[in-house]
């Protein structure tokens, strides 16, 4: 047993029963030693290994002297000084009180967060709070024992940390690049990094675009409290003068957030311009939720001009929620702003209200599901036109209602032989009320009855090395009854056929269009899984149907009796290569969609692309055809540089949409971001500008800054 258990009991045993209900502040030190021996000046001398603890602090050190007469202690280095997990000081020889917490420390050097180092000729600890650094050197980046200078430092004629305010004040401060003085300060304040939130000045970025010129963003961080806080921006060029802001707080029960920002600018002068965003969510009593989101802007190119968003259409949304087991609701208020050229907002349903509820039932006598659905809605237009103004053939100013609901009764049958049969048996119905539209004001209804029965055949086969196939044919018949009622298509001008609706009895998107009539749908899907290997499956379908329904578009794919064929399948390696690809191919193996998307995970970085072919259709709004590719990427060069990529060009106008480069360099103590985006499209309210970002964050006056470790070796 080590000699100091002795010394520890002839001279501090008294001092160890008081300990134990003292403040930690107020407690007396505990010292463990390879030696140690009272002089005859009951100076107390440990030696070997020293260690000593009061409270969180410990310290280690060759040599300890302690006089009981005066409590004062006195250390030969070299000395590790830590007080918890967040500070550590280093020193060369030191003298303190009994407690550890105030005294001198010569040739210092302290450590925060293992991120930030203070070296300084001396540090005087007072009460364990403040610690005063004299001829102060500051810095994040790794000091290196040839002398190196670090990338970057602070020197300062004096240097005060409080640990319990966690802030760092300095005097006479002067900020270097590679010990050239770039900037002088009488007077300056910065958190430490233990502390997550303080009031002050963040990371300052320089923004160059085409049409604002050269311009500096300055954040100011304001913490109103442990659960709320503010962050104005203003940004300065020669073309503007913006303030931008962002507001968060936290409840117990939900959050806010709200960004925006206010511009007096040369774009549009004489106008105020700007734009605000927010979104929230609450939980209420009884499985409740509660959401919003608000989206506007003073007007259609702002949001395009400054780079705050890429939006052409803005949606602001109020919505109450409720999941249960066996039960769903979700009541919803929308509001629409068009930013795109020639849409008038007067003219669009930009007021929207929705509504749905559903519940399932067990019957135990018939077996299966019974759901019940009920959904309603209503949207309206600015305009007070019941006639067509604008000449789009519809009424500019109509206005919609409807109630629909649904009852259905689903049960799944599985027979000896493997095949699996799912019935559907139900009936819905539907009321709409149209308003201000000369041609259809008024009142209609209809009740529909709907049946279905879909057979699947599921196989496996297993192979060599844990390889499994599967292969599933598939086919569905059903019928929906009654004839489609006179009513302008509103909400279901959009129709996707893929192989997520392959199997719905209407693939209209909203009630207020159905299928009729007899359909049946033919369909197989393929897998191929391989655990050491490359992922495989492929998935084929198709629509028949007895009569034609004139409410599909020719790019739908679901025109006349038969649709086109569907097409999706998708390809994934154990290396992180995977191509996902669907399509709609008619006999003529003419193509009216396809999309194709690829990503490659690597060690380095990762590589995606994507095309997408839409066929013009006018019933879509769409007079032209869509063909357009993407790419973006990005590599780590090494382990501080980084690039990145992203590149979207229109094939069928034959010219670039947007192009960008980025490259970031980090490492223990800093962080260098420089991007250039440049956007090609052109209208009558968004012109092509070039955007140039550049912005440089100093790591180790923040605890947010990550769980990044990036160190740099010594010498390279």
């Amino acid at each position: 047993m080590r000699a100091a258990l002795v010394g520890l009991a002839l001279s501090f045993a008294p001092l160890s029963l008081a300990a134990q209900t003292a403040p930690a502040s107020d407690r007396p030190a505990v010292l463990v030693a390879d030696q140690v021996f009272i002089t005859r000046d009951k100076v107390l001398v440990a030696q070997g290994n020293v260690e000593a603890f009061q409270g969180e602090t410990r310290l280690r050190a060759t040599a300890i002297r302690y006089d009981q007469a005066t409590g004062a202690l006195s250390i030969e280095g070299p000395i590790v000084l830590s007080e918890g997990e967040n500070t550590t000081i280093l020193a060369d020889a030191a003298s303190l009180d009994a407690g550890l917490q105030s005294g001198l420390l010569r040739g210092a050097r302290m450590i925060l967060e293992q991120q930030l180092q203070l070296a300084a000729v001396q540090i005087n600890r007072v009460e364990g709070r403040y610690s005063q650094l004299y001829k102060a050197a500051v810095t994040s980046c790794k000091v290196c024992e040839d002398g190196e200078t670090p990338l970057w430092q602070i020197r300062a004629k004096r240097v005060v940390h409080d640990q319990v305010a966690q802030q760092l004040y300095f005097d006479e401060a002067q900020f270097r690049i590679k010990n050239v003085p770039i900037a002088y300060l009488p007077r300056l304040r910065l958190p430490d990094p233990t502390l997550d939130r303080a009031t002050g000045f963040l990371a300052p970025t320089v923004r160059s675009t085409s049409q604002l010129g050269v311009g500096l963003k300055l954040p100011y961080f304001i913490k109103i409290g442990d659960h709320r806080d503010l962050t104005l921006t203003p940004y300065l060029s020669a073309e503007t003068r913006t303030l931008e802001f962002r507001y968060r707080q936290a409840f117990v029960s939900g959050r806010i957030e709200f960004e925006g920002a206010i511009t007096d600018d040369e774009l549009d002068p004489g106008k105020t311009r700007g734009y605000l965003f927010g979104t929230g969510s609450f939980d209420l009593r009884r499985d409740y939720k509660l959401y919003f989101d608000i989206e506007t802007t003073s007007d259609s190119s702002y949001l395009s001009d400054y780079g705050y968003s890429g939006k052409d259409r803005l949606t602001s949304e109020l919505t109450v929620s409720r999941a249960r087991r066996d039960e769903y609701m979700r009541a919803t208020l929308l509001n629409y702003q068009s930013l795109r050229d020639g849409e008038d907002n007067d003219l669009l349903p930009n007021l929207v209200l929705d509504g749905e509820f559903q519940r399932r039932y067990f019957p135990t006598s018939v077996g299966g599901e019974l759901r019940l659905t009920l959904e309603a809605h209503s949207h309206r237009r600015s305009s007070d036109l019941s006639t067509d103004g604008n000449g789009d053939g519809e009424a500019d100013g109509r206005d919609v209602s409807r109630l629909n609901g649904e009852a259905a009764w689903l049960r799944r049958f599985t027979f000896g032989n493997g095949l699996v049969t799912d019935v559907e048996a139900g009936a819905s119905f539907g009321l709409f009320n149209i308003a201000q539209d000369a041609v259809y004001d008024g009142r209609y209804s209809d009740l529909v009855p709907h049946a279905a029965v879909t057979m699947r055949y599921p196989m496996q086969r297993r192979e060599a090395a844990g390889v499994v196939q599967q292969l599933e044919p598939l086919v569905q018949l059903g019928w929906t009854g009654g004839d489609r009622l006179d009513i302008p298509n509103e909400e279901s001008t959009l129709v996707e056929y893929d192989e997520g609706n392959l199997l719905s009895l209407s693939r209209f998107p909203r009630p207020d269009r159905r299928e009729r009539g007899a359909v049946a749908a033919i369909g197989v899907n393929w897998a191929r899984l391989d655990p050491n290997g490359m992922d495989a499956s492929l998935s084929f379908g198709q629509v028949i149907r007895a009569d034609v329904d004139d409410a599909f578009s020719f790019s739908s794919g679901l025109q006349g009796t038969y649709s086109d064929f569907l097409l999706a399948g998708q390809l994934r390696s154990d290396n992180g290569l995977a191509l996902i690809g669907r399509g709609l191919v008619d006999d003529d193996f003419e193509v009216a969609k396809a999309e194709l998307r690829g990503v490659w995970d690597f060690k380095r970085g990762q590589i995606s692309g994507s095309y997408v072919w839409l066929h013009e259709d006018a019933a879509e709004d769409r007079n032209e055809d869509v063909s357009e590719i993407t790419f973006d990427g990005n590599y780590s060069i090494n382990s501080q540089w980084q690039a990145s990529a992203e590149w979207r060009f229109d094939l069928a106008d034959e010219r670039a949409a947007t192009a960008g480069l980025g490259l970031s360099y980090n490492n223990e103590c800093v962080q260098v971001d420089l991007s250039v985006n440049r956007s090609y499209s052109s209208s009558t309210s968004v012109e092509p500008s070039t955007d140039i970002g550049f912005n440089i964050g100093l790591r180790g006056f923040a605890a947010n800054t990550g769980t990044e470790r990036y160190v740099r070796s010594c010498g390279k």
